[in-house]
């Protein structure tokens, strides 16, 4: 079990690693559910084709081939962030990780490997890591072996996910530019433990205290303070591995909010890291509790005859939050100003049949948006222009973003339309498309860099792919279950009292 001193394995030339993998984000307070329809699913030999690839399993996979591990591929589910996740799910991925998993126990596992996002809730089990983690324990075949992994930075990370695993190793950078790396530090200590029998344990501490995404960027305090301790504490002798778990917030369990994770061998050297880390950050709370102005403060700023572009971010509707992509609060406000020059994406697969019936080049009254949460004043009724009709698979032109460590490489926003009513253009997708990539504009022949203003629906993780092109970014607060005033939120199962939300 976790903890133990030493460990049994096979010869170092060739240890069989058992690997699974399990990604969402569970925001628990949209309306409807995520169905297993609703997972992309990777089994058996087929999770080896993603070796080299930008993927937290691309890089695990590149490293086994150096170390000559034996992988023993089981099962990846993976969908994006979305509403409560059916009972359904979790079963089937159990069902299918036993399907592959148990005839090669037929020889000695050496070790387990799961690659997960870590905020995963269902409808009758708030913690689907842990339950899972816990059943694995109870085949005898993993029952002691080391378990070892990767999760996202806004995982809810539970004592359970804590005592029934060895070394998980967090994301350290916001947006997520690291998911690959972190993976693969994570299999570096595996090999660690192979080669010198060393076995390591974790110690969690559960803050309380939650922040809004938009308060978790890792280029800003409290976080950047934060993740420079980890990084230090990380050369201590005894301590393998230091995480600081951002939470995430839009999910209402017991342990929603900020963790702090040490793994390493030296529990004295651990538990005073744990210290230093839980005095710090009660010191800073209030710096991550960042919320966002009315659009009233803010599109005033926007002047006309202004040089360069004019970023607009928009965290109630963040994709990457598991938001729809589909609210109409920034769609208002550029019709509403008449903002020249201005673009906008829309997740709204009805608005593009639409628009594919009517035709490229036809005018045609299109209802836009506004289905996805009961928030939003509804659809808006606009007459455009169809300019383009394509399909919207594009390749990330960043491996390194947020987007590569959901997908990989290439991403596929289904059928799209480019339609345009007087100064704005809407890019229309199919399928929601986090805005982490300018792949996403100019594989439908938008140039992001020739606009005056673009909308995106995120809270941090675009910063990477739009901090470059942008002369200003502002924040604005819209109608959307992605708010970041988190006092909002109908929690019910969050304990208390935490902050912000009480005194």
């Amino acid at each position: 079990m976790p903890g133990s001193s030493d460990i049994h394995h096979a010869p170092l030339n060739r240890p069989r690693v058992l690997i699974a993998g399990l990604f969402h984000e569970t925001h628990t307070f949209l309306e409807g559910s995520t169905r297993l329809q609703d997972f992309h699913v990777t089994r058996g030999p087929e999770l080896l084709k993603a070796e080299g690839d930008s993927s937290p399993l691309g890089g695990v996979l590149e490293l086994a081939r150096t170390w000559n591990w034996q992988i023993l591929p089981t099962v990846d589910y993976r969908a994006q962030p979305s509403a409560i996740v059916e009972d359904e799910v979790v079963e089937a991925f159990w069902s299918d990780f036993l399907a592959h998993a148990e005839p090669l126990f037929t020889e000695p596992v050496d070790t387990f490997y799961f690659i997960l996002h870590g905020a995963m809730t269902a409808r009758s089990i708030q913690d689907v890591e842990g339950e899972l983690l816990s059943r694995v324990r109870r085949l005898p075949s993993l029952a002691n072996v080391p378990v070892f992994g990767v999760f996202d930075l806004h995982a809810t990370l539970t004592p359970a996910m804590a005592e029934l695993s060895d070394c998980l190793v967090g994301y350290r950078e916001n947006p997520h530019t690291d998911a690959r790396e972190a993976a693969c530090i994570s299999a570096r200590l595996l090999q660690r433990c192979l080669e010198t029998g060393e076995r390591p344990h974790q110690k969690l501490h559960v803050t309380d205290i939650v922040w809004p995404p938009t308060g978790t960027a890792t280029s800003r305090d409290p976080m950047k303070t934060l993740e420079a301790m980890a990084r230090r504490m990380e050369s201590l002798p005894g301590v393998w591995s230091v995480s600081i778990v951002a939470g995430f917030a839009f999910a209402d369990t017991e342990f929603t909010g900020v963790s702090l994770l040490v793994t390493g061998t030296d529990d004295p050297a651990m538990s005073s890291c744990l210290d230093e880390l839980a005095v710090t950050t009660v010191g800073m709370k209030h710096l991550g509790n960042v919320t966002d102005p009315p659009l009233a403060e803010i599109m005033p700023l926007l002047k006309a005859g202004q040089e360069g572009l004019t970023v607009l971010v928009e965290p109630s509707d963040n994709i990457g939050g598991g938001a729809p992509g589909d609210c109409t609060g920034l769609l208002r406000a550029l019709l509403d100003n008449q903002v020249c020059n201005s673009a906008i994406c829309i997740a709204d697969p009805a608005a593009v049949r639409a628009a594919e019936a009517a035709g490229k080049g036809s005018k045609v009254t299109l209802s836009i948006g506004g289905r996805g949460s009961r928030l939003d004043p509804g659809p808006v009724e606009l007459e455009v222009d169809v300019q383009a009709l394509n399909d919207g698979r594009f390749e990330l032109e960043d491996r390194q973003s947020h987007l590569a460590s959901m997908c990989g490489d290439a991403f596929d926003m289904g059928r799209c339309a480019v339609v345009r009513h007087e100064g704005v253009t809407l890019l229309l997708t199919s399928i929601k498309t986090p805005p982490f990539d300018l792949g996403q504009w100019r594989s439908q022949g938008i140039e992001p860099t020739r606009l005056s203003v673009i909308c995106v629906k995120a809270a941090v993780a675009h910063r990477r792919a739009y901090d470059p092109i942008a002369a200003r970014m502002y924040w604005v607060d819209t109608p959307g279950p992605c708010s970041s005033n988190l006092k909002t939120l109908p929690y019910r199962h969050l304990r208390r009292p935490v902050y912000p939300l009480d005194s």
